[in-house]
């Protein structure tokens, strides 16, 4: 069964409320099954716009992705998010 993945592209405007996201969103989405395989660090945008900062999640299938994502405390946390960052969320299935 394909993997299922949390993809945000995230440009942060206020990084101290970004960090409380941070500290707040990894416990909930690890405990929903999620590892973190890119959590910003060094990019190059060859081709195109993009945010500053990319985050990659990996989960053991969509569903439990899609799952995570609209998980009711996720969704409290994401809140932060979205007033501290502009970040575009896509969840998808692997290959």
């Amino acid at each position: 069964m394909p993997k299922g993945y949390i993809i945000g592209h995230i440009t942060v405007n206020d990084p101290e409320a970004y960090k409380e996201y941070i500290r707040l969103d990894t416990p909930i989405l690890e405990k929903l099954g999620g590892r973190f395989i890119v959590r910003g660090g060094q990019s190059e945008t060859t081709e195109g716009t993009a945010e500053n900062r990319h985050v990659v999640i990996e989960f053991p299938d969509y569903q439990s992705a899609l799952n995570a994502y609209h998980d009711p405390g996720y969704q409290e946390v994401a809140e932060i998010r979205r007033r501290s960052a502009t970040s575009t969320i896509i969840v998808v299935e692997g290959a």
